[in-house]
């Protein structure tokens, strides 16, 4: 406990914040677009959704760390380095979802559990993306290819995600509650991948 108290700081100053900060006051002016008008009143779901894919675009940087080969000698292990630095952005993002739900006018604000979920989907997912970059490259900064990845699959998903299979739908659509049980199911699967990925790749673990 010592030891990670004594990590704190000097993992907050490898954190990207600066990405983070400019995706989530981007991803915060998409919020705010719902109170411009009644026509973005309609579009609230959609706002809220793409300030979500915004935030997480953010997030896709988390990990890039450019000292990440010199850090990989020091006796605290990946794994912890790895969860101390989600650990210091886990109550930013809870604190930009806050912001941006409150963004949204009450009588249009999306069902907030629901939507919660499916932030929290994507946000696990663009960690958990950086997470398997490290493990399986040598790259020290994978957020900018991970952010894409995250675009591009999130672009063709909108369109082209069997119906049956829905994951972005309306509130008013009946496959609302379904398509929150796969959100659910993605969370999961979210997490188990990136908690497999913090393990160090073993040609490091047998290099003299």
């Amino acid at each position: 406990m010592l030891l990670i108290r004594h990590l704190v700081l000097p993992v907050h100053r490898t954190v990207p914040w600066g990405q983070v900060g400019a995706a989530g006051a981007v991803g915060l002016l998409l919020a705010a677009l719902t109170r411009t008008g009644e026509s973005a009143e309609r579009l609230s779901l959609y706002l809220l959704r793409a300030a979500i894919l915004v935030f997480a675009l953010g997030l896709a940087f988390l990990l890039d760390d450019p000292a990440r080969h010199t850090t990989a000698t020091v006796p605290t292990r990946r794994p912890v380095r790895l969860a101390l630095r989600v650990a210091l952005a886990v109550p930013a993002a809870a604190a930009w979802w806050l912001v941006a739900l409150l963004l949204v006018p009450p009588d249009v604000r999306p069902p907030v559990a629901d939507l919660t979920l499916e932030a929290g989907a994507a946000f696990v997912l663009a960690v958990a993306g950086g997470a398997a970059v490290v493990r399986f490259s040598e790259l020290t900064r994978p957020g900018r290819s991970v952010a894409a990845g995250l675009l591009t699959t999130s672009v063709l998903a909108m369109l082209f995600w069997p119906g049956r299979w829905a994951l972005f739908v309306p509130v008013e659509d009946e496959r609302w509650g379904a398509a929150h049980d796969r959100w659910a199911v993605l969370l999961a699967v979210a997490v188990i991948l990136g908690a497999l990925c913090t393990v160090e790749p073993l040609r490091r673990r047998v290099r003299p």
